[in-house]
């Protein structure tokens, strides 16, 4: 076979994630159970381009002097890691959505949720990426074997795009779980009757379109490679010339673990100023020398998911010795609901 052709580098992968993990790392601010999520969908991505590109080293003419042990490991690691990036973006939309439900914050609860989420994710995607090595192949049935994946049979990959076709079902729907809620308390006379019209609309309008960016750009990466081991499984052998263009579908899922840092990070403002601290702290620097430090606390947005640190006038600074009269029917409740989902910084 043909070396493998890709519409992105898997080095920017690299240094795009590993500036994003560490300005999590330096910064303690960051240390939270969503930001912990977002390091750890951050770090498979990093992984996925790493072994991306093991596995275009590994590939033409070196593929003939792989045993079927290495060359499941050359696979199965992209499998791994590219399995736990998605399933990573669904324990984020998790986590979203139960600190949407809880009314407290409380932290060692969602402490425990963000161990199991993590650990869930790279045990699920480790099990999906070790079934051939463990069996579930075509060595003995080569009748069965799949067309884009020589090795692996038919059966696994239709198994493997069921799977993650059922999470991006999951993330859609708690996403869209997640909108209503906020489109609801929007148009709550009880609780919104004292914010201005213009200011609830604009609110609505960000949560609609980060939304549709991270559902958006999920699909758009990923369908055309699903779409292309659907045909892989309903093919008969040599009847589909489009699966020999296998590595251009691929390389565009990998795309994804490019994106994602811009779509789950720099969305927040504070996750901005770090980086930009971390690359150019002279950048931020005003005239006096002293850096550019404008807002106390961590701001609240749908990239955080973190429930604000500051006061209300931290949140809104034009307002000085206002009474902010909130029924009881939505006083806590609301206000930590409202501030969860606040989009001005985006």
């Amino acid at each position: 076979s043909n070396t493998k052709r890709i519409p992105v580098a898997p080095g920017d992968i690299l240094r795009s994630n590993s500036v994003v993990l560490m300005a999590i790392w330096k910064n303690k601010k960051f240390h939270m159970p969503m930001y912990y999520l977002l390091g750890n969908l951050t770090l498979s991505d990093l992984l996925a381009g790493f072994t991306y590109m093991l596995n275009i080293v590994l590939s033409g003419s070196n593929t003939l002097k792989l045993t079927p042990l290495l060359w499941f490991l050359r696979e199965g690691g992209v499998f791994i890691t590219l399995s736990a990036s998605v399933i990573s973006l669904l324990a984020i939309a998790i986590e979203r959505y139960f600190t949407m439900l809880n009314t407290k914050p409380y932290h060692r609860a969602k402490r425990n949720r963000m161990f199991a989420l993590i650990a869930a994710s790279w045990a699920l995607s480790l099990l999906l990426g070790a079934l051939p090595i463990m069996g579930w192949n075509c060595l003995h049935h080569l009748k069965w074997c799949s067309t884009v994946l020589p090795l692996y049979a038919k059966s696994y990959i239709f198994f493997c795009v069921f799977v993650f076709l059922t999470v991006l079902l999951a993330i859609v729907l708690l996403y869209a779980r997640i909108f209503h809620f906020v489109k609801s308390n929007t148009q709550n006379p009880s609780c919104v009757q004292r914010k201005p019209y213009g200011h609830r609309s604009l609110k609505y309008m960000a949560l609609l379109k980060t939304v549709t960016i991270v559902v958006g750009v999920f699909i758009v990466c990923w369908m055309p490679l699903f779409v292309l081991l659907l045909m892989d499984f309903v093919c008969p052998v040599k009847t589909c010339p489009v699966l020999f263009k296998a590595d251009y579908f691929l390389g565009v899922a990998i795309t994804n673990s490019l994106i994602n840092p811009v779509i789950y990070t720099l969305t927040s403002r504070d996750m901005r100023r770090a980086i930009l601290k971390l690359l150019c702290r002279r950048c931020l620097m005003t005239k006096d020398g002293r850096t550019d430090v404008n807002r106390q606390g961590l701001e609240t947005t749908i990239s955080s998911g973190n429930a604000t640190t500051s006061p209300i006038k931290s949140i809104y600074p034009k307002l000085k010795n206002i009474t902010v009269n909130i029924p009881l029917s939505c006083s806590y409740r609301m206000l930590n609901r409202e501030h969860l989902f606040t989009q001005k910084h985006i």
